[in-house]
């Protein structure tokens, strides 16, 4: 990543035979889900998520906007109310037009409710499959023709690892979401950065943020990267010009996602409430963070009040986040914010209010960014790759709940096995030692003994991946423990998530001097 303004390679723009293909298999695995069960499919009243997006096409093309977010007689709040931010609404808008076109019974009001025909579910599934196309796999693309703009082999691997993880495919094609729109808008956002076009970068975070508000997973990060910028600009006055700009494209981008709830302050402030509503307590269901499995031993749910948790969450999680945000600041460069994006949302996932077990996609998704460019760093591909297949193991009694446990695990083997021909759980023959002025290749005559280390580690953890799954497939467990399995599932995640944190922090703060000394020992 270089200061000023980067001149956009000629090659960026050229598809390679291999990208195209990456990106042919990836929309053919997600076109496949399609004749898979979805969330909450024939599972009255409420059914699931697939109902929800679909609701909420009901009432944006039914009702005036002022009452998008308002209970009423037609929108109960209680039936799959709004609770994300206006793109999300906006985004519901456009695809209810598509749907009253093809059908006006898709989108009738109260008359649609629990819809999941067969021709319906072909358009669902199609609306995601669209976001896919025209963002997601466009986002994927230039964010790895960023990092390896004159190496196309390079770049389709870093482009594979984007669009072949299985998590987000199964909870968006799966399930049913539209993670790709805000996942697409934050990778385009993060491609933008690593070419120093920050204005436009802010400008697309501020989407992400503005279609889904769990993005503040990655706020941080990019608040202090972009900080860390405006610092390295000469003199007081490049300094504040820089933050300006930023400031105003931000403030600009949320004033236009807002205009129409800004009219009225009772109406802003009911949009924040339904955003951020606090009285869902500190975790849902069982999920594979740091207060669910503390909960296992200590019932803090029932110790502590909601207000307690929040804060105690908020405390953890701020002082948590700093270490990495300040190192990403006073040391504003790609790398460091790749590391700083899945650092602070690793802490995030682990440590705030309110977490759901998909929100791991919001680590996941920095890690496939930064395992893309995993050979600059010594061993970092393997480890990148063992906390992905642990995210999707995080995820499978959601995904099991739903009818998709053979095509998690089929993709999840399917991922492994293409992780080892590209040589992704190989250890690294070279690394790269950065000084101020330099960078060199060092080759390894063989693997260390920390690489070793690394390889058993994995080799273990996958086997008690698949006596845990074993179990929980094929054991039944005790009647007074109907969650047993479930529960072993996120406690075994956690503590695997908790070491990656460590590991992660440590790589983003000591690699350089790591490096360095394995160099001084090689001479």
């Amino acid at each position: 990543m270089k200061e000023g303004v980067c001149v956009l390679p000629a090659s960026i723009s050229s598809l390679t035979w291999d990208e195209l293909l990456v990106m042919t298999g990836a929309f053919l695995l997600r076109s496949i889900l399609a004749s898979h069960p979805h969330s909450g499919w024939q599972d009255p009243p409420l059914y699931g998520d697939y109902e929800a997006q679909r609701h909420w096409q009901e009432i944006t093309v039914n009702l005036p906007i002022q009452q998008w977010y308002t209970n009423s007689t037609d929108n109960d709040l209680n039936y799959w109310g709004l609770d994300y931010p206006p793109l999300t609404a906006y985004h519901s808008y456009l695809m209810g037009l598509w749907a009253r076109w093809i059908d006006p019974e898709y989108v009738s009001l109260m008359g649609s409710r629990g819809k999941e025909d067969p021709a319906h579910r072909t358009f669902m599934r199609n609306t995601v499959l669209l976001a896919d196309v025209l963002l997601y796999f466009p986002a994927a693309y230039a964010f790895a023709k960023s990092i390896y703009p004159y190496n196309s082999r390079k770049s389709a691997l870093a482009l594979a690892l984007i669009t072949l993880y299985p998590g987000q495919i199964m909870i968006d094609n799966g399930h049913f979401q539209y993670n790709n729109m805000s996942l697409g808008l934050f990778i385009l956002a993060v491609g933008m950065f690593w070419r120093s076009y920050d204005i436009l970068g802010s400008v697309a975070f501020s989407l992400a943020l503005n279609y889904k508000q769990m993005e503040l997973y990655h706020a941080l990060p990019v608040f202090f990267y972009l900080l860390g910028r405006c610092l390295q600009q000469p003199g007081l006055m490049g300094k504040g010009l820089k933050l300006a700009g930023l400031g105003l494209a931000v403030i600009a981008t949320f004033a236009v996602v807002w205009a129409p709830f800004l009219g009225d302050l009772s109406l802003t402030s009911q949009v924040v409430q339904r955003i951020f509503p606090f009285n869902r307590g500190v975790f849902e269901d069982k999920v594979a963070n740091f207060w669910c499995t503390l909960n296992i031993a200590i019932k803090i749910k029932s110790l502590l009040s909601q207000e307690m948790l929040a804060v105690l969450c908020l405390i953890t999680t701020g002082l948590l986040s700093l270490p990495s945000n300040l190192h990403v600041m006073l040391r504003p460069n790609g790398e460091n914010f790749l590391y700083a994006l899945v650092n602070t949302a690793l802490v995030f996932f682990l440590f705030s209010f309110q977490v759901h077990e998909k929100s791991i996609l919001l680590v996941a998704i920095p890690v496939t960014l930064y395992a893309g460019q995993a050979d600059k760093e010594r061993y970092s591909a393997i480890t990148s790759i063992w906390f992905l297949i642990i995210s999707i193991f995080s995820m499978f009694p959601l995904l099991y709940r739903d009818g998709l446990g053979l095509p998690t695990l089929s993709l999840s083997v399917f991922f492994i096995l293409g992780s080892h021909y590209t040589k992704f759980l190989e250890p690294i023959r070279a690394f790269v030692v950065k000084s101020p002025n330099s960078k060199r290749v060092c080759p390894i005559d063989s693997p260390w003994k920390f690489d070793q280390l690394v390889q058993g580690g994995f080799l273990i953890s996958m086997a008690g991946c698949i006596t845990a799954l074993w179990a929980f497939l094929c054991v039944r467990p005790p009647g007074h423990l109907p969650d047993l399995w479930t529960v072993i599932i996120c406690a075994y995640s956690a503590l695997h998530f908790i070491g990656f944190s460590i590991y992660f922090h440590y790589l983003q703060i000591f690699s350089d001097t790591v490096n360095l000394s394995e160099v001084k020992k090689s001479n």
